[in-house]
């Protein structure tokens, strides 16, 4: 079907019919007796209606098939009028004059072909059919014979002895091309190797039409001399097999022909003519393609949904022939060549980038997908493109990274700015590489190996310098670590351990400084000294590590770590927090220095961050709680603003309960100064003047039993007579407002001024500041020159452990003398004002807290938070038990711990206590189980 080159047709001295006018006919003729006839190679008898013009010569045919070069002209005659057939050749016979009636087949086969041939019709005889002469109808038919090149022809009767020729036929090879036309093979070969000079509209419809009607050709309706009917062959499936097959085997001939001149190019060379020759065969396979639309359109889709693998359209078939038959042969040396493109470009060289984006369309073009070849895949880029770059990418780093780390450090070969040899660049460069010839899907692959390379390789040299960038603190150096090791899977985890390790040991070296003081230990100097720690690891977690979780967690740890375990809390865990809530008391209290709003936020910041580490809450509520207090029934609060700030935060931390009673506390306060200004309105109408001139200027905070942390005077104490009566006046006016309420003084935490008028500075007394003890005791002073320590007892009735620290501290401010001098605060001790005093503050504070009794009252606390400790892991067992009614005892140790983990860390064998205690009061009991535990309503 397919023939030679456009030139040597456009040779010929004769034209045959065209194409899209000729009438080809196809017939299968059974066995009949010993004739074979087509059933042997089951190639068609094939008939061309005026396949020659009428005026054509016998010698013009036999030039004709001569110039087709497929078979060769033997003889001019009629056909035998005896039914014979060929076992050795295959026949072609064109009709050159006459008509005649001829039969195919034997004339008693039931099946036989019967035609009426004239002059210019051609038939192709299949070796085996048996043909005869029935009738010459114009006299002097003549037929051209013609033999494939090389055969011989011989003469078979369909007569016994004759079965070893016929077994011959099956190993006859078919006619390689239409033995008559090749216009088609001229026109796509025209189309293959001189696209470029161009096709005319013309011949490429006269194409377009051929291959149309030749897929849709029929013979003439016919019957046979018995009557039955000859089928009507019409449709691509008649031809197209023939056709698809013959355009299959010239792709494979063309092709063959592009590999031998691809065998003389080698590397660029080679690369260039790989290009050319791609988009020279693409472009025309597109245009092939839409030649044979009809064939695509019917016979290649039927075969297609019939599940035919082997069937493309006709583009597709293009595609696979390059893959089978030239792709395969060559596609490690353009690989090859590729590579050593991408090489040069590496080392800084300028190469032809369209040529590797054309190789990489080429190889994705050839993903064909084998189960359905409608559709394509990435199988043969990934394959042999994909592999060979990755391969090549990682051997060229890892040797480049390898060579610049042996001259060069290892914060040089992190460092963007010092050359263009190292990670990061590098990481850069490929990246821009991928959109301009890559796809797109080789991004993450390439990262990955590129990381590898550059990074992997060498990431243990990376974390033998960071504890050295550590120490030095190089947050630039440290930060570029941790962008090139982020990008490998677990390339931080070593470096976030050695971190938590230095952040701890940092932390602990600080301490220990500062624990030089021992118990005199000033609580800032100690929470400044963490804050130190904290806040440097912590501005080098944002700017070096980009605040990366992970690294969140190792400073939260390492900081939670040497917070509660340093040498400061050597004697237990609840030494932090009792500092904590200390200085916490210093920075909300008034001082001489006002602290500026920013700065009070700042500093309660900075607070919450050591907060937010201790374990011991329950720890820091109970100090804080006290020394919240203190502040507030000694009006000792820089600004109530900051106060209810500190609650906020707290309970942001903590939670609604960890702070009920801080806030009801301060309800009570505000309370108390509503109070204060009802019990000034009732004054002005109960009492005189004279009454109001002689009272003593007071304000009352009435505090709330339940939730304050106060606790009873531990002495009896005899107010003056004027304090008696003041507060005997508020107790009426409260009386008043709060029937059936209890008031309880509690006298060791109120305080007052007292005026010294007997000493001056200048022309204004001092004035001094005191607990009401000292107040009572100053005010006998005014009954008596010197008083003597039994009378003082006897008056105020103060225990010794109250009164003498009362007056050593007026002793020490040389506010009264002792006679004798020295003596110590006992009977038989004599005291005087001092007349001579002098200070260089006219307001002197005398209500100090003396050292021993902040021990004591730390330690009474400590028993506390032990009780108070006790009762929240009971009540927590008895919740647990509640709910579950019956549980094993190690999962109820486990559960409580979980519950209670947030106020402090319990210890086990605390927990198992209270489980025996709640045995005891048989709120548990022990099941059959003795490792089970059962709840008692």
């Amino acid at each position: 079907m397919f023939g030679v080159t456009v030139k040597r047709y456009a040779r010929m001295s004769m034209n045959l019919t065209p194409l899209k006018d000729l009438e080809i006919s196809k017939h299968d003729i059974p066995a009949h007796g010993l004739i074979p006839n087509t059933s042997i190679q089951k190639k068609p008898l094939l008939i061309y209606r005026s396949a020659f013009p009428s005026n054509t010569s016998a010698s013009q045919i036999e030039s004709h098939l001569s110039s087709i070069g497929v078979v060769t002209p033997q003889w001019r005659y009629t056909m035998y009028s005896t039914s014979h057939f060929h076992s050795t050749s295959h026949e072609v016979l064109c009709i050159s004059n006459g008509k005649a009636k001829l039969c195919f087949g034997h004339e008693e086969n039931p099946k036989r072909v019967e035609e009426t041939l004239s002059k210019g019709d051609v038939v192709i005889v299949p070796a085996g059919v048996g043909h005869r002469l029935l009738e010459d109808m114009s006299g002097g038919f003549e037929m051209v014979g013609s033999y494939p090149k090389g055969c011989n022809w011989d003469m078979c009767y369909g007569k016994k002895g004759e079965e070893d020729k016929v077994k011959g036929i099956g190993k006859l090879g078919w006619f390689e091309k239409d033995p008559v036309w090749n216009f088609l093979e001229a026109g796509v070969d025209q189309i293959m190797n001189a696209l470029r000079d161009g096709i005319d509209m013309k011949s490429y419809m006269q194409l377009y039409t051929a291959i149309h009607n030749f897929c849709t050709s029929q013979k003439a309706v016919n019957s046979s001399p018995a009557g039955i009917a000859i089928q009507n062959y019409r449709g691509a499936h008649l031809l197209g097999q023939e056709m698809y097959d013959k355009l299959k085997q010239y792709l494979s001939g063309h092709l063959k022909e592009i590999q031998q001149k691809m065998d003389t190019h080698a590397d660029e060379a080679l690369l260039t003519f790989y290009i050319r020759e791609w988009k020279r065969y693409t472009s025309a396979g597109a245009y092939i393609n839409h030649l044979f639309k009809y064939l695509n359109r019917h016979w290649v889709k039927r075969e297609m949904d019939e599940g035919k693998k082997d069937v493309h359209d006709i583009y597709t078939l293009h595609l696979v022939r390059w893959r089978d038959d030239l792709f395969g042969k060559n596609q490690n040396s353009v690989m090859g060549a590729v590579l050593n493109l991408v090489e040069k470009q590496r080392n800084g060289e300028t190469i032809e980038q369209s040529q590797i984006k054309t190789i990489v369309d080429s190889f994705v073009s050839l993903g064909l997908d084998d189960s359905d070849s409608s559709k394509s895949n990435l199988e043969v880029y990934k394959v042999h493109f994909e592999q060979p770059y990755l391969k090549a990418t990682k051997e060229y780093y890892e040797n480049e990274s390898r060579q610049f780390l042996a001259e060069n450090s290892v914060v040089e070969y992190m460092k963007k700015e010092l050359t263009a040899n190292q990670a990061e660049a590098r990481l850069a460069e490929e990246k821009e590489r991928v959109p301009l010839y890559l796809l797109s899907e080789i991004m993450a692959p390439l990262m990955k190996c590129c990381e590898g390379a550059l990074i992997a390789t060498h990431a243990e040299l990376f974390r033998n310098e960071f504890q050295k960038l550590l120490e030095d603190d190089r947050q630039e150096d440290l930060g570029r670590m941790y962008k090139l090791l982020a990008r490998i899977p677990g390339g931080l985890d070593p470096l976030r351990h050695s971190f938590e390790t230095h952040v701890r040991n940092r932390g602990l070296q600080a301490v220990e400084k500062v624990a030089a003081e021992g118990d005199n230990l000033e609580p800032k100097v100690y929470i400044e000294a963490l804050l130190e720690v904290h806040t440097h690891f912590q501005d080098l977690v944002n700017k070096a590590f980009e605040g990366e979780s992970e690294f969140v967690r190792s400073l939260d740890n390492a900081c939670r770590d040497f917070v509660n375990r340093n040498k400061i809390c050597k004697t237990g865990s609840s030494r932090s927090p009792e500092l904590l809530s200390k200085y916490t008391d210093t920075v909300l209290k008034k001082s001489a220095k006002s602290t500026e709003d920013d700065d009070m936020e700042h500093l309660q910041a900075h607070i919450m961050t050591v907060f937010k580490y201790i374990e011991d809450k329950d720890v820091f509520q109970k100090f804080y709680s006290r020394a919240f207090a203190k502040r507030l029934v000694m009006d000792t609060s820089a600004s109530g603003d900051s106060e209810t700030s500190m609650i906020s935060k707290l309970k942001d931390a903590s939670g609604f309960e960890y702070t009920n009673k801080l806030q009801r506390m301060y309800h009570d306060m505000q309370t108390s100064k509503d109070l204060n200004n009802a019990y000034d309105d009732w004054r002005n109408t109960h009492l005189t003047e004279e009454d109001r001139k002689a009272a003593v200027d007071t304000s009352y905070s009435i505090l709330g039993t339940g939730f304050w942390p106060l606790q009873a005077p531990t002495t009896v104490f005899a107010p003056p007579p004027v304090i008696v009566r003041t507060y005997e006046t508020f107790a009426q006016f409260y009386h008043t407002k709060h029937q059936g309420r209890k008031l309880s003084w509690l006298w060791h935490l109120c305080k007052g001024e007292i005026r010294a008028n007997y000493v001056k500075m200048g022309k204004i007394p001092y004035t001094f500041q005191v607990s009401t003890y000292q107040m009572a005791i100053l005010m006998l002073f005014n009954e008596a020159t010197s008083v003597t320590y039994d009378e003082i007892i006897e008056t105020t009735k103060l225990n010794k452990e109250t009164l003498d620290p009362s007056i050593a501290i007026m002793l020490k401010a040389r506010v009264l003398n002792a006679s004798p001098e020295g003596a110590k605060q006992e009977s038989g001790t004599t005291y005087t004002l001092n007349y001579g005093f002098k200070h260089k503050k006219v307001k002197l504070n005398l209500n100090v807290t003396i050292k021993t009794e902040a021990k004591q009252e730390a330690e009474e606390t400590h028993k506390t938070i032990e009780e108070d400790r006790k009762l929240l892991m009971q009540s927590a067992i008895v919740r647990i038990m509640k709910s579950r009614k019956k549980m094993r005892h190690a999962l109820l140790v486990s559960e409580t711990v979980a519950q209670i983990q947030s106020r402090f860390k319990p210890k086990i064998s605390d927990i198992k206590k209270c489980i025996d205690i709640l045995l005891e009061k048989e709120y548990l009991e022990r099941l059959d189980d003795s490792d089970e535990l059962g709840y008692l309503a």
